[in-house]
Order: structure tokens, then sequence, then C-alpha cells
């Protein structure tokens, strides 16, 4: 079985700029995915898909492969599924056949191993396309989340199932992370998005579910890091 890590990471980001590449303590912040792709057993190869080349720069320096990726699906509104699909096009040209696609986020670097390591397990485990990673959520849909209605007033995103009237005892829900996503290729190459299919998910624990996305993220990542207590 081959399994390949991709890191998808373009040069635009309104919410920080240049984050891909921002240190964070000292190192580059895409270099941690690619560390942590390098160090897991179940991966072969790691790539970068980037338009940028200063990214591209660092992930070369890192010791992974980088992979071209064309304008058109560097914008703001560009599905990353397409660069998924452009990856595994690139990939298969190049190497032949893959078994797994393991996207790897830049934003989430406080993954361990073993989340990647267990995602790809579960995938191979089990009849799903697509293994996601979640982490238990602070709200519930059942009972603190509200949207606006046609009438202008609040109502609960969801209602709690019949005699549950505690949140206690609602259904747990979850967050989606960007940890992992691991993925049949010929189920990207066939599909538009992750709910086309069968998804299974692994759990990760919140100190290890930051997606960086403003400067709050950023420096929770970085306190979280240096083992500062009390920060979630």
């Amino acid at each position: 079985m081959k399994s390949y890590a991709f890191i998808f990471a373009r040069g635009g980001s309104k919410g920080l700029p240049g984050k891909n590449i921002r240190p964070l303590l000292g190192k580059p912040l895409l270099k941690y995915s690619i560390d942590t792709a390098l160090s897991a057993p179940s991966i072969d190869r790691v790539f970068v898909s980037t338009d940028d080349e200063a990214i591209a720069a660092v992930a070369l320096s890192a010791g992974a492969e980088v992979i071209e990726r064309p304008s058109e699906l560097a914008s703001d509104s560009s599905p990353e599924w397409l660069s998924w699909r452009h990856a595994i096009d690139w990939v298969t040209e190049r190497y032949g056949r893959i078994d797994t696609l393991v996207s790897l986020p830049a934003t989430s670097p406080l993954r361990a191993v073993d989340d990647v390591e267990r995602a790809i397990a579960k995938l191979n485990d089990t009849s799903a396309d697509i293994c996601i990673s979640v982490t238990p959520a602070n709200r519930s849909p059942f009972f603190n989340m509200v949207k606006n209605n046609l009438e202008g007033f609040v109502e609960l995103v969801n209602k709690p199932p019949r005699n549950i009237a505690r949140r206690q005892d609602a259904p747990e829900v979850f967050d989606i992370t960007t940890v992992v996503y691991v993925a049949k290729p010929d189920f990207i190459k066939e599909n538009t998005g992750i709910f086309d299919g069968k998804v299974t998910s692994v759990t990760v624990p919140r100190e290890r579910a930051v997606d960086i996305d403003d400067i709050y993220d950023f420096l929770l990542a970085e306190s979280i890091l240096r083992g500062e207590a009390n920060v979630l």
C-alpha cells in the first residue's frame, strides 16, 4: 500500500499573511507538518503543493518534494478538493498509482504522528472512502447553537431528540479538525466533496486540534508548544 502525504500551502493568506512559513518558536509553520509526515512509518513520500516560491524553498529544505500548483488552483475561491485532484494526477504521472492520499494541512502544527497513523489505519480497516479527524465540540447544536429564522427570531440549529432535556444526554457532537484527512484517490477523482461518500473519523484531543487561521490561533499554538499551563 502506497501512502503519500500532501501539504497544500498556497501563498495568499488574509487572516495571517505569510502564515504557512511564519516562524513558530523559530521553525517555519510548514515544517511541522513535513516533519510529522517524514516521521510517520506508513508515509512513503511527502509532497508540498504550492504556488509560492518562498513556500517551495522551505519545503525543499525540509525534505519534501514540491508540486507546482497552477495559479487557478491557488485563489481564495478555489476549492482545495481540486488541488487534491491535481496532486494525484501529478504524482501518478511520475510515480505510478498511489493507494492513499494523506492531507496534512500546514495550519495544524500540533498533530502527533500517532494521529496520522491512526487515520491511515482507520481508512484501511473500514469500507470508508475517507477518514477525517475530529475533536469533541464545546457547543451542542441541540442546546447551545442558534440561527436566525425567517420571522426574524432565533431558533436552535437542531431540536433535541425526543425525551432529551439535558445537554449531557444529547448525542455527542464533534468539530471537524484540519489535523489529518486520509482518502482513496479514486474517491477524490470521482466526487466533489468529503461527504459525497462514506466518512469515518479519528478523534484527537483539543490540545492537538488547533487550526491556525489568525494571530490568536498562532499565539495559542505557541503557548501549547511552550508547555504553558491553562491555555485551553
